[in-house]
């Protein structure tokens, strides 16, 4: 009988089949994007901030996993937390019983966390702490309507994407879960003027919106708060991407001194190495829901709580605090805005720079010329969101800088450096941008030049295309 393959034997036998793989049985489609933006590299490693490729070149990860590596990969701390446990043969997930790491998460959590919650309902993803979040608030109040933000972002679950303020991520999904309804980011009067329907059970809002990297007007959380108490309803702080040092504070939520009945987290939670997710919960709110034993197991997750997940998500912490990370992401932060700021003064095609501490974004414009701007205008139409890719595919291919459009139809960039990045990459990633930013104000030319690369890469994907056709 032959000895099956152990996994390093199986990555040594079969790297390089990974875009044939994905083309045959995962997302083809996803496959065509990677090739025409020339993105289809074989990725063999992953080193602090960067993603190494077949041929040894490293790439600044300014995805970061859309927040996942806050301690970029494989953080030594991190690795060691889940080895013990996985050393330590501890009695996980028994079910009908409780073990001490999920105990200890919660606790940790908890204890950094504003005074207004005091419980863990315990996850494995941010969609799934903002689904609980939707359950726990309907229960706890008797009512039935959630609010929530335009372009907002929760998740892609049924729930979550029944507040999910993007049309892309909702378009062919209905029905969603009734009672849903949309508020303008920013406008406190239209809260007002749902809450005064006195049938809502939540708000929920992330603090700073991830898809485009939205800051809130001066006030507009604390009013929303503060409406939310005059009425009875529960106030929901989204931070599964904003949380845990990301915009230079634990919270984002502590740059207003909010004080919310519920805050999900997750992505960095998890060290980067095992998902987990929590619903930090008001004892009032949780103590309405689960009510007496026969209600004990109302809500919960098969694998929410496991033992690997909670030794990874106590390591994060121990790492962002005894490093200071925290502090770290607010002065590399402040760093990225002042090198990349005065772009807005020096190119016409630069409507914005804003971030808070690491979570970083740029939004572009038509630029100057009746010409140019009919062709922005013209490509804008053809795909809206096109003129950002002549900043982040040279970033990519010019740089070995890897950083996304934020959001589909928005001419916005962002970036999600780990809490660990260097400096000098900071700098590198500041005199790259303003690099590409000048080539691409150039327009026809810069227009002429993605065109050929994408042809190229079209041209891949329609092989790749065949190929699977053919079997």
């Amino acid at each position: 009988m032959t000895k099956p393959d152990g996994i390093r034997e199986l990555l040594a036998r079969r790297t390089g089949e990974e875009m044939a793989l994905n083309d045959r049985y995962l997302n083809p489609q996803m496959g065509r994007i990677l090739r025409t933006l020339g993105f289809d590299r074989t990725w063999v490693g992953g080193d602090h901030s960067h993603l190494i490729d077949a041929d040894g070149e490293r790439y600044l990860d300014l995805i970061d996993g859309y927040g996942v590596f806050a301690l970029g990969r494989n953080h030594p701390d991190v690795v060691a937390a889940v080895n013990d446990v996985m050393a330590a043969g501890t009695a996980n997930l028994p079910q009908l019983g409780v073990t001490l790491l999920s105990g200890v998460l919660a606790e940790q959590l908890l204890a950094r966390a504003p005074g207004s919650v005091g419980a863990m309902v315990p996850a494995n993803t941010g969609t799934e702490a903002v689904e609980a979040a939707i359950k726990i608030a309907r229960a706890a109040t008797g009512r039935p309507r959630i609010l929530y933000a335009d372009h907002g972002f929760h998740g892609l679950t049924l729930g979550s994407v029944s507040i999910n303020g993007n049309e892309e991520f909702r378009d062919g999904f209905g029905p969603f879960l009734p009672g849903c309804d949309s508020v303008a980011f920013g406008d406190a009067d239209a809260v007002a003027r749902e809450l005064a329907r006195e049938d809502v059970a939540a708000v929920i809002l992330e603090p700073i919106q991830g898809k485009g990297v939205n800051l809130p007007p001066d006030g507009y959380l604390a009013c929303v708060q503060r409406l939310c108490r005059e009425h009875g309803t529960l106030f929901v702080c989204d931070e599964v991407q904003t949380g845990l040092g990301r915009t230079g504070r634990f919270l984002a939520l502590e740059h207003w001194d909010l004080a919310p009945d519920m805050i999900c987290v997750s992505k960095a939670l998890s060290g980067g190495l095992v998902p987990i997710g929590a619903v930090l919960v008001s004892r009032a709110a949780f103590d309405k829901v689960f009510d007496g034993m026969e209600r004990a197991v109302r809500h919960g997750s098969t694998f929410g709580g496991n033992d690997l997940g909670a030794a990874a998500a106590i390591a994060t912490l121990e790492v962002i605090e005894r490093d200071g990370l925290v502090a770290r992401a607010e002065r590399l932060g402040n760093l990225l805005l002042d090198l990349t700021q005065p772009l807005v003064s020096r190119h016409d095609v630069v409507r914005d720079v804003r971030g808070a501490g690491l979570m970083w974004a740029i939004e572009l414009g038509p630029p100057p010329g009746a010409a140019s701007r009919s062709l922005f205008r013209a490509v804008d139409h053809l795909q809206p969101g096109l003129f950002a890719q002549l900043i982040t595919v040279p970033l990519f291919h010019e740089h070995r800088i890897l950083c996304q459009v934020a959001g589909h139809r928005l001419n916005v960039i962002k970036a999600l450096p780990s809490l660990l990045v260097d400096e000098d990459d900071i700098r590198h990633f500041a005199d790259a941008l303003a690099d590409v930013v000048a080539t691409a104000e150039h327009m026809p030319g810069a227009m002429a030049r993605f065109g050929v690369r994408m042809a190229r890469g079209t041209a891949r994907a329609n092989r790749a295309r065949r190929r699977v056709a053919a079997g």
